[in-house]
């Protein structure tokens, strides 16, 4: 006889198995799917601060790269100024030298020098000792042949010295042992970063000089104060985390506002051995955790290139990783805390309920095993209805369709738990990719505003000294009376720089803030939007030594503002220009077409660039998506579809990997 309670022999009793079949899906199967789910939010949560970070970076090679730019462009216009032709002809050395100091010292310049084309000195801001100027040099070299350049150099302790000794105190470290940092024989670092720019200028005896200048980086805290502060403003970490941003000279921090401690900045610090080996062994941009001088970050690092093609050194950006550490961990904790919380107080519940149908089982049992001990009674079928075996017989029937009843209702319950389940996962997984798309459009739209915000604020200011300049013309004009014929032909030059000026600004808050300064416009002549796009991309095209070829065969007006023709034209002008970063040909051609019922112009902006792969021109025209590898928003080709689109027109795209690329819009007239 099998006693209750007891397993039948050579197995589980059944007892056990039902049990183990009920209590599989809340033990086993939801804490994989409750696993699975954590397992992919938790990598979700990594990408996400990785694209943060990836996005940091971003503005901060912008800013770096604006200050390359603003540095080439302060020295190139004393090059082209009245007043420093003047000092020339005047043949007075302490002239040049006088109005070289003025401008370092406005422009914050560390150094500049006008030389020959030999490398001769002529003349220095005052204070500054003669160069040790290498006529071979790529950015001397280039501007010497003609062409202005600016670049990122690393200048040695000695010509440092030579211009000013401060400046070669300035760029001196006394290296600091780092944790992770590969082994070093040197105890000091005594070489300067410095932004490096020269400017072709024209010497009174007709040859060709050089206007040399350049802003040491090492320990330019204000530069990188400002580099953190663009990145990390208020409030955009979570409390106890914070931005950090460094200069690196080959893996030594040469400008940082990283801490050692309270107070000082890990100045004279390294690298760890494995970023280096990445971004300046590889030249790969490294976007993952990294140790940074006593903690872990978040970290991003990409490569800077001297104007010889060289890496040497690097542009970090980064934030602290605890503080998300933290959140992650007591996110996992709280889950699974809720889920052992609810495992414990249902567990008994579920037994208590699943007792009702043991009960009644092991009953059975007990009869069977009674009729196995020689109770003859409890044998079915053989007596009348109403007697002891009869009534064991119909009991006995009773509890089967009891426990296929019990059965019946325990599957369906199961059943209801898994798709309750899988429903709840579905609905998350759901809502999590809503969010985490809403983030990124978010982020985007952030960004996008702030650009456009910088753009017109930055237009803004600079009509202020435009009004300013064509005011004083005319009173020096008033003062001088008839002497002003004498130098009509200069004064005529400044009036027509600076209302070229005056319509780049305008040009600029109109791509800005297009509602702004559309006004009621609801039509324009597609030739003279191409024309008044010129300014905004000429820069990009002498950049890139990029030859520009423009048809106007078109004789009617299409139906779009030109504003916003303008944004379409510049969106893909400046996507062509990206696609031929070794130079080559754009090319827009505007002529008549006819649609389906109406004429229209057709517009044509072609280039000879690396082309579109087959498989990215079927996306290319959706939102955020971008070829640039991070470079992009992704939402300059949408933008540019919407408009065109929205006014009754069409474009489309052909192209082959290797022969350029070929959009094609078509308008209606108006």
């Amino acid at each position: 006889m099998i006693e209750q309670g007891q397993a039948a022999p050579g197995g589980w009793s059944i007892r056990h198995r039902l049990l183990a079949i009920a209590l599989l899906p809340m033990l086993v199967i939801l804490p994989l799917l409750l696993g699975a789910t954590m397992w992919r939010w938790n990598s979700k949560f990594d990408a996400a601060l990785i694209s943060k970070v990836n996005g940091d970076l971003t503005i901060a090679h912008q800013y770096l790269t604006q200050l390359l730019v603003n540095t080439g462009d302060h020295i190139t216009a004393l090059g082209d100024s009245i007043p420093f032709a003047e000092s020339l002809e005047s043949a007075d050395p302490e002239s040049v030298a006088g109005l070289l100091s003025d401008t370092a010292m406005k422009r914050n310049l560390d150094f500049l020098y006008l030389a020959d084309g030999d490398g001769r000195l002529l003349a220095a801001a005052e204070g500054r000792g003669p160069p040790l100027t290498d006529v071979a040099e790529p950015v001397f070299a280039s501007a010497r042949n003609g062409t202005p350049r600016t670049a990122i150099d690393v200048l040695a302790s000695g010509q440092l010295a030579a211009i000013d000794p401060a400046l070669a105190e300035r760029a001196a470290f006394s290296l600091i042992p780092t944790p992770n940092a590969a082994p070093k024989s040197t105890a000091e670092s005594t070489s300067g970063m410095v932004v490096h720019s020269a400017s072709p200028v024209a010497l009174p005896d007709g040859r060709r000089g050089v206007l040399v200048g350049g802003v040491l980086l090492n320990r330019n805290l204000d530069f990188i104060d400002t580099i953190n502060d663009l990145v990390y403003q208020e409030a955009s970490l979570p409390e106890g985390s914070r931005g950090t941003a460094t200069l690196f000279l080959d893996d030594v921090r040469v400008s940082t506002n990283v801490r050692l401690f309270e107070g000082s900045r890990a100045l004279g610090t390294r690298v760890s051995d494995v970023v280096r080996a990445t971004v300046l062994g590889e030249g790969r941009t490294w976007l993952d955790r990294a140790f940074v001088v006593n903690d872990w970050y978040i970290s991003a690092y990409e490569p800077i290139v001297d104007s010889h093609g060289e890496r040497v050194g690097m542009l970090y950006v980064g934030f602290l990783e605890s503080p998300f550490r933290q959140s992650k961990l007591a996110t996992l904790v709280a889950v699974c805390a809720a889920f052992l919380a609810v495992t414990v107080f249902s567990i008994p519940l579920f037994l208590r309920w699943a007792g009702s149908i043991f009960r009644p089982l092991e009953k059975i049992v007990e009869t069977i095993g009674a009729v196995e001990n020689g109770d003859m009674g409890a044998r079915t079928g053989t007596r009348p209805a109403n007697d002891e075996i009869g009534r064991v017989a119909t009991h006995l029937d009773g509890l089967l369709d009891r426990i296929e009843q019990r059965d019946a209702e325990l599957r369906a319950f199961n059943e209801e738990l898994n798709d309750r389940v899988e429903a709840r996962t579905s609905e998350l997984q759901a809502t999590n990719k809503q969010l985490e798309e809403m983030t990124r459009q978010l982020v985007m739209s952030e960004k996008l505003a702030a650009i456009g915000e910088i753009t017109a604020s930055v237009a803004h200011e600079i009509n202020n000294p435009i009004a300013v300049i064509q005011g004083n013309l005319e009173v020096l004009r008033a003062i001088i009376g008839d002497r002003a014929k004498d130098a009509e032909t200069e004064l005529r030059l400044i009036d027509e720089q600076t209302d070229r000026v005056s319509q780049i600004v305008t040009r600029l808050l109109q791509f800005a803030r297009p509602d702004e300064y559309s006004g009621s416009e609801a039509s324009s002549l597609p030739g003279e939007a191409v024309k008044s796009c010129m300014p905004l991309i000429r820069h990009l095209l002498n950049k890139n030594e990029i030859s520009f070829d423009f048809e106007d065969r078109a004789s009617f007006q299409v139906a779009i503002g030109r504003t916003e023709l303008q944004q379409v034209l510049i969106n893909l002008m400046v996507n062509a220009i990206h696609a031929m970063p070794e130079g080559g040909r754009l090319t827009v051609l505007v002529q008549d077409c006819r649609l389906a019922e109406r004429d229209g112009v057709e517009i044509t902006v072609s280039d000879t660039g690396a082309g579109i792969q087959a498989a990215e021109l079927q996306r290319i025209f959706d939102p955020f998506y971008t070829t640039k590898k991070g470079k992009g928003t992704g939402l300059g080709l949408s933008i540019t579809q919407m408009l065109v689109v929205r006014q009754g027109g069409t474009i489309s795209v052909e192209s082959e990997p290797g022969h350029g690329a070929r959009f094609v819009i078509r308008l209606p007239t108006v």
